[in-house]
């Protein structure tokens, strides 16, 4: 699963967001789909843009991602990185664009169930609760020492 973060956490509420409030939605379109959502929230660029770059390559998101060089300066590698320097994996892009994650699936308010991939009301939910698993995951990775140090019982030389 994805690295946990809070810019992750963000943009992918953010996405769900900007599709809740009407934002262009196109499944089969590489700068309106799943993918190309979030991309246009953490790239800032617009759905005409992503469409341009991701014909640069070949295929889905998925197959995308896979065939992905971080080297490379081709643009649709440059918008995977963008991806990618967020925290997801090439599996994570698979599973946004497919709405397939076990883990995040398990997890959906009243259960687990499947979602339809071009259904915008299931993007939301999938991208919402993705969001809530990072934040939760990133949260319970904080480690705050208590006692300070300086103020343990017996250690106080005053």
């Amino acid at each position: 699963m994805a690295y946990p973060n809070l810019v992750l956490v963000d943009v992918l509420r953010q996405t769900a967001q900007q599709l809740a409030n009407g934002a262009p939605y196109a499944w089969g379109n590489h700068g309106a789909c799943n993918c190309g959502n979030l991309l246009q929230v953490v790239a800032n660029v617009s759905k005409e843009e992503i469409l341009t770059y991701a014909h640069t390559g070949f295929g889905e998101w998925t197959e995308l991602a896979e065939e992905f060089c971080p080297v490379s300066n081709t643009p649709v590698n440059l918008l995977i990185k963008k991806l990618t320097d967020i925290g997801l994996t090439p599996s994570d892009i698979h599973h946004l664009e497919y709405l397939d994650d076990r883990a995040v699936l398990d997890q959906l308010p009243g259960g687990f169930r499947w979602l339809k991939r071009n259904v915008r009301e299931d993007v939301i939910l999938y991208f919402y609760t993705f969001a809530d698993i990072l934040e939760e995951q990133y949260l319970s990775s904080i480690r705050i020492p208590y006692p300070p140090e300086e103020h343990r019982v017996g250690e106080y030389a005053g």
